[in-house]
């Protein structure tokens, strides 16, 4: 609006412009079309474009409660207060829930807390809340109303969006030397590199600081990088690590993938509002691939705590090994283990497995087989159990029954061939405890087992593992300081019927804990947290050590997943020393990291193979033949370094070279001459050049005494 548009009638002062004191703001109006940037109450309003806030933000609706009469009112208000003041803080009178004429509830409430974030954990761990087998809560922001009676009553279908590529989230099996990545996390900054041995040093691929809140998990494929937030957890692939999800759980502090990694649960605990109720606990399932939340479990953490448990363990709900018989998870409660199945995350046959008195249990890692521990009962007439059961039919495999035990730990091999039970029993007198394995083979018909017992069962058990393809297994046995381990087969040859046989023992190890290479063969005898380090590379082919290496106050050990190179870290855990070191799998050193404040290496995994068994045992016997292209490709490299480290030293030497000239030209130069005569003349008037003055002639004589020794003269006789 230009001056000659203001209207003429409005008071103007002795300058001639508008005087906006006199002037009643509500009787000026506007040119048609012209809102001057103001938007008019009387104009409709796009609720998705404008975003402003409506005050009612702390606020939430809570739907499907029960309808009740006046006597039922406070006892009704008092339950859903006790729900929502364990996730935050209702306001004083911020529970309204109206009635009908008759006096009976209409079955919703408003409820308002102290700040939106508090609203928004309440939507999100009550929304599918069920109070009884009638009610199921259904919660949404009061905002939401005014928003959703905004929508048009007249369908419009929405524009497409262009089609936009996603990145290539298996791009880093593409690489062409057959390189590993890995994830390292220190400080705020979270980096993953490349190891790469030709260079014998990380080669970093993408950084960023301050990317998680907590820690970082890669998913078990390796196709994606979790990072946890405390508003949920976001997943993040391709070659730069581009956001592909994120999933909302207010306070997330643990998460689980799936074998298959399509599903992720993530867990959460919430302190309650009142000390003497319990912390409640939320666990949410996703699908990973929409987003979409598939089912949440909340309750009291004594709903998720059984046994001899102390606090919450996670994971609360353990995953079945990948397979074509569906995805299963499965948790453990009282006198029963309820087995779900995804994507529906309903029981199984709408039922759980009645164990009673269940302390453990574990899947196979390869099959839908879950193990489970029962202790002895009734005063030890009933005896403590071991049952394996197969889902979905719910059948058991094979169970055998234990006496006099004090505790069981349990042993899946990797490929699920094998399934071992360390057994603590009492000895007769109850005074001192003996240990033994109950082994079983599941590959076999009726699935056999057996008992091995080591020559002196007294000795204290410190380690066990399997090997994690193969047939062999080590157990570290021993009371002193410097323990024994043994190497055991399941497959004896020299035998009609398979059974446990010893390979050997190799004694008086500083190790405590055993690392299997992925690919089996070799193992790391390992002596952490009192041994301070100490780490052996030991081939169990021929039962040979290969190397031994120190790094001192190592706290983690973990195999790339090839099976070629190890790591050893010293994490925060110490406040010295920090960082990793890179190892092959024969024991030499490839490099150290150093990293001030040190929190996790974790290897990424990789995919499955997509060879048949025969295409890699045709590989396997023709390995030279392939691997030529490789060892071609590691010595151009090696070339490429030397050849840059010549390029270096030219570059140096060059360097060298003009400065030289440089000194030498100026040294030579008839200014710098000048400049001398002038110097000698100043300072010796005599001077002359060329002068036979110019040199003097002294010769000096210096005795310089060389060495000093003291011999003792012989007696005369």
């Amino acid at each position: 609006m230009g001056l000659e548009e203001i209207p003429p009638n409005l008071p103007r002062g002795e300058d001639g412009y508008v005087d906006w004191s006199k002037v009643d703001v509500k009787d000026l109006e506007m040119p048609a079309g012209d809102d001057m940037g103001i938007v008019s109450d009387d104009e409709g309003i796009d609720v998705e474009e404008v975003k402003s806030e409506s005050g009612f933000g702390t606020v939430i609706v809570v739907d499907n409660l029960p309808k009740v009469p006046d006597a039922k009112f406070e006892k009704l208000c008092t339950v859903v207060k006790k729900i929502y003041g364990q996730i935050g803080v209702v306001r004083e009178n911020g529970l309204f829930m109206p009635k009908g004429a008759d006096g009976i509830t209409k079955g919703f409430a408003f409820v308002e807390f102290h700040n939106p974030a508090e609203a928004a954990a309440a939507i999100e761990q009550t929304n599918g809340y069920k109070l009884d087998k009638a009610h199921v809560f259904k919660v949404s922001k009061f905002d939401d109303f005014s928003k959703y009676d905004a929508v048009p009553d007249a369908y419009k279908a929405p524009e497409p969006k262009p089609y936009v590529p996603r990145e290539n989230t298996a791009s880093y099996m593409l690489d062409d030397r057959g390189r590993d990545q890995f994830a390292i996390r220190f400080g705020d900054e979270t980096e993953v590199h490349w190891n790469d041995a030709q260079v014998k040093e990380p080669v970093e691929v993408y950084k960023r600081s301050f990317w998680t809140e907590s820690y970082v998990q890669w998913s078990p494929r390796g196709n994606y990088l979790a990072t946890v937030h405390r508003q949920g957890v976001a997943l993040w692939g391709g070659p730069g690590f581009a956001r592909f999800a994120k999933f909302s759980h207010n306070g997330v502090q643990f998460i689980e993938f799936s074998p298959c990694e399509r599903y992720l649960a993530s867990g959460s605990t919430h302190d309650p509002a009142n000390a003497r109720e319990q912390a409640q606990v939320v666990v949410n399932f996703f699908d990973v691939r929409s987003g979409a939340k598939l089912r949440s479990f909340q309750g009291p953490i004594s709903d998720f705590v059984t046994g001899a448990q102390r606090g919450l363990t996670w994971p609360v709900f353990k995953w079945a090994g990948a397979s074509d018989a569906g995805a299963f998870f499965a948790r453990m409660g009282k006198n029963a283990v309820s087995v779900y199945e995804a994507p529906e995350m309903g029981l199984v046959d709408k039922k759980s497995i009645k164990l009673e008195g269940v302390l453990d249990f574990c899947w196979s890692p390869a099959d839908p087989i879950l193990s489970v521990y029962q202790p002895e009962q009734g005063g030890g007439n009933q005896p403590a159990r071991i049952a394996l059961i197969e889902l979905p039919s719910k059948k058991e495999v094979r169970s055998k029954n234990l006496f006099s035990v004090s505790g069981v730990r349990m042993f899946w091999q990797q490929s699920g061939d094998y399934f071992a039970v360390k057994v603590d029993r009492l000895t007769k007198t109850k005074k001192s405890t003996y240990s033994g394995f109950e082994l079983f083979r599941l590959r076999e018909p009726n699935c056999p087992m057996e008992v091995l017992e080591l020559p002196d069962k007294t000795q204290k058990i410190v380690a066990f593992a399997w090997e994690p393809t193969g047939h062999r297994f080590a157990v570290i046995h021993g009371d002193g300081a410097r323990p024994d381990v043994s190497f055991y087969t399941m497959i004896d040859e020299g035998s009609a019927v398979n059974k446990v046989k010893l390979i050997g023992t190799v004694k008086n190890k500083t190790a405590n804990c055993l690392f299997w290479s992925p690919k089996g063969k070799v193992i790391v005898l390992a002596g952490l947290k009192t041994m301070n380090g100490q780490f052996e590379f030991f081939n169990v082919d021929e039962m040979e050590t290969m190397a031994s290496a120190e790094h001192f106050m190592a706290t983690d050990v973990e195999w790339d997943p090839t099976g070629r190179y190890v790591t050893t870290a010293v994490t925060s855990v110490h406040q010295m020393e920090n960082g990793f070191n890179v190892w092959t799998f024969n024991g030499r050193l490839l490099y150290k990291h150093q990293r001030e404040r040190f929190y996790q290496f974790l290897w990424r995994p990789r995919a499955p193979s997509l060879l048949s068994e025969e295409k890699e045992a045709e590989i396997l016997k023709n390995l030279k033949s392939y691997t030529k292209r490789f060892d071609e490709l590691d010595e151009s490299i090696r070339n490429a370094q030397d050849s840059h480290l010549a390029a270096e030293k030219q570059e140096v030497t060059d360097a060298w070279n003009a400065w030289l000239e440089k000194k030498r030209a100026r040294f030579e130069s008839d200014d710098h001459v000048g400049e001398i005569r002038k110097i000698m003349r100043r300072r010796y008037p005599d001077w002359t050049e060329g002068g036979a003055a110019d040199v003097v002639e002294t010769q000096v004589e210096v005795e310089e005494i060389i060495s000093v020794v003291e011999e003792p003269l012989s007696s005369v006789r």
